[in-house]
């Protein structure tokens, strides 16, 4: 039986996918090393690490709103490019200053704030270049789901290779991201035009409103939003944690971490890959509200250890989290695309980044202050588990929105397809 490959998307998507799955891996080892060398190198505290994770999102709500507006305004292309140059040197900077013995907790939060910035911009330009490369809109889910794979791929090996760099280079590890950022940029440059500006009528504070009012107006859409805003106010609390209870709480080393962690990234992967044929099987809607609520729920079986082994904990828990996780990816974006007009893609994903992600930073602050408070009474492990559990409860409720979506997307189906066959028998009629 001969194999057959999938049909090919086109070079701009190609080139748009290579560029992206290398800066990913890239980002998997900043988003490793930089908790590790806070907890091993400034000997940081729950507090700190929680602030500069906090820094990781905290452009969202002070730039989300405003980066759909512009980036509608500027071309697509070369806004990302310049992007990633951005985050190229503020990541370069972590490593100088640590040579040049100037790296401190406020210089860590300064630069995740600067690349959390540019990534803001760069992610609403994201969401308009995949339909913008891509030749065919009913391809939007086989591209969407070809990106999450690149994404699990590096969360597969992005730890295991961040662990064994770090071991090696220690915070030069970093270099590898910035490098990561410079391919992505080249990629870009090699691309096609696409994504010129976009003339819009409309001052910059109408087009503000208009986002929010987008997203909001659409049953769809709103209930999306809710269940991102409550999945978004309890799933960071876990994560922020779950390093602190890993090294601190359950006293694993970098590489049986960033090995649990590596394992635990093959079940994002098959999340990828099996997500486009369950969404297809169940629908989008259906898919992305039951996804919310096993993402949330597998998360509590981290709590396993320290009866049975860390790391293989960690490992099972966080596979199953990603497997699930995956599948949100894979459906949100495709059911939001398919509600809004070309032209105000890039307010209605801003509004939306910045509705969902907003609240993202001070969810991670809350994490490493509840730690900080609860650690005194209950020790670093109880108090982790404890804090970890509360976020991983919180987020669970995001099914209760979500679950009216596949309904509302039915309903759409069936008025459209009750148009198309009025128009067909008004022009049976006609001839």
């Amino acid at each position: 039986m001969k194999l057959r490959l999938p049909p090919s998307l086109g070079r701009g998507f190609s080139v748009f996918w290579t560029g992206q799955t290398v800066s990913m891996v890239g980002d998997q080892v900043t988003v490793f090393v930089v908790p590790t060398l806070m907890i091993f190198a400034l000997h940081a505290s729950a507090l700190q690490v929680g602030i500069v994770s906090m820094a990781q999102y905290l452009g969202i709500p002070l730039l989300g709103p405003v980066a759909g507006v512009l980036v509608d305004r500027w071309d697509k292309r070369w806004t990302m490019l310049a992007c990633d140059l951005i985050r190229l040197v503020a990541v370069l900077v972590i490593p100088l200053a640590y040579w040049q013995g100037w790296l401190s907790t406020p210089l860590l939060f300064a630069c995740v704030a600067v690349t959390s910035g540019a990534t803001i911009f760069f992610n609403v330009g994201y969401l308009v270049a995949v339909p913008a490369v891509v030749p065919e809109q009913d391809h939007l889910v086989r591209a969407y789901s070809r990106l999450e794979g690149s994404s699990s791929v590096a969360s597969v090996a992005g730890p295991s290779i961040a662990a064994g760099l770090y071991g090696v280079l220690g915070v030069a590890a970093l270099v590898v991201d910035a490098a990561s950022y410079l391919v992505s940029a080249l990629c870009f440059r090699s691309m096609r035009p696409w994504g010129e500006r976009t003339v819009v009528p409309g001052s910059v504070r109408e087009r503000l409103t208009l986002g929010f009012r987008l997203n909001w107006a659409d049953p769809v859409l709103r209930r999306v939003v809710i269940a991102a805003v409550t999945l978004n106010s309890g799933g960071p609390i876990f994560v922020t944690v779950l390093p602190i209870l890993g090294y601190r709480g359950l006293h694993l080393s970098v590489a049986t971490y960033g090995a649990a962690m590596s394992v635990a990234a093959v079940g994002a992967l098959i999340g990828a890959v099996v997500a486009p044929k369950v969404s297809e099987r169940l629908g989008l809607g259906r898919t992305f509200a039951w996804a919310l609520l096993l993402h949330c729920l597998v998360g509590l079986g981290v709590f396993a250890a320290p009866a049975l082994p860390a790391g293989a904990v960690i490992a099972v828990t966080m596979g199953c989290y990603g497997f699930f996780m995956s599948f949100i990816n894979v459906c949100s974006a495709p059911t939001r695309q398919a509600r809004m007009s070309a032209e105000n893609q890039g307010v209605m994903h801003a509004a939306y980044r910045t509705l969902t992600w907003g609240v993202i930073p001070l969810a991670a602050l809350v994490g490493g202050v509840a730690v900080t408070l609860l650690t005194g009474s209950l020790g670093i492990l109880d108090a982790a588990r404890a804090v970890m559990a509360g976020g991983t409860l919180l987020a669970a409720l995001s099914f209760v929105s979500a679950v009216r979506i596949q309904p509302l997307l039915d309903a759409a189906t069936r008025v459209s397809a009750q148009q198309a066959d009025a128009e067909a028998e008004l022009a049976d009629s006609a001839s």
